[in-house]
């Protein structure tokens, strides 16, 4: 059954958390552009027909289909996804993961917290995000030091709070020199 307007709401209510913290990680600009293809008929329609609350209506259509059409529309124009960041390797004629920016790691990480307060709610604690990425770290294809990366921020927000690492990704974006 499909479900637009609950779709809709948690949409709206998971962009708008992240765009909160994006201001917070001092890419606000970048922040407004958030997800914005989850409102294209692609993605949007199967997100209301797979909807449940509880986790990504891109499961449900996996789980149907073998595979969600919605995501790979998704993933292949929002540049916070790592799955984003692969290419095909001339040398070893294999599509493999591609350091991310520190810009879109920033709002990677501002993706995965707003969905974790989002999915769980007030049951949310700040180790939700780190305990969500490392059930999966050893089937994920990440560039290993975007990987790394994103580990130790999500430990640093589980152990130090959210106040202490946007202040530290704020500074790691100063440092960058790849602000394009």
């Amino acid at each position: 059954m499909a479900h637009p307007v609950k779709h809709f709401i948690t949409i709206t209510k998971h962009r708008h958390a992240v765009i909160k913290h994006c201001r917070k990680a001092g890419i606000f600009w970048q922040g407004l552009r958030h997800d914005l293809s989850k409102y294209s008929p692609t993605e949007f329609f199967p997100g209301a027909h797979y909807y449940i609350g509880t986790r990504s209506p891109n499961e449900g259509e996996r789980e149907e289909n073998g595979y969600s059409l919605a995501w790979i529309h998704h993933k292949g124009r929002n540049k916070h996804h790592f799955e984003y960041w692969t290419d095909y390797n001339i040398k070893t004629k294999v599509v493999e993961p591609v350091k991310m920016p520190m810009r879109y790691v920033a709002e990677m990480f501002c993706d995965r917290v707003a969905a974790s307060k989002i999915y769980n709610k007030e049951k949310y604690t700040d180790q939700f995000p780190l305990e969500y990425f490392m059930r999966a770290k050893g089937r994920r294809v990440i560039h290993p030091e975007t990987s790394d990366l994103l580990e130790s921020l999500l430990t640093e927000l589980a152990e130090k709070g959210e106040d202490y690492t946007f202040a530290h990704i704020r500074n790691l974006l100063k440092e960058d020199k790849n602000m394009d």
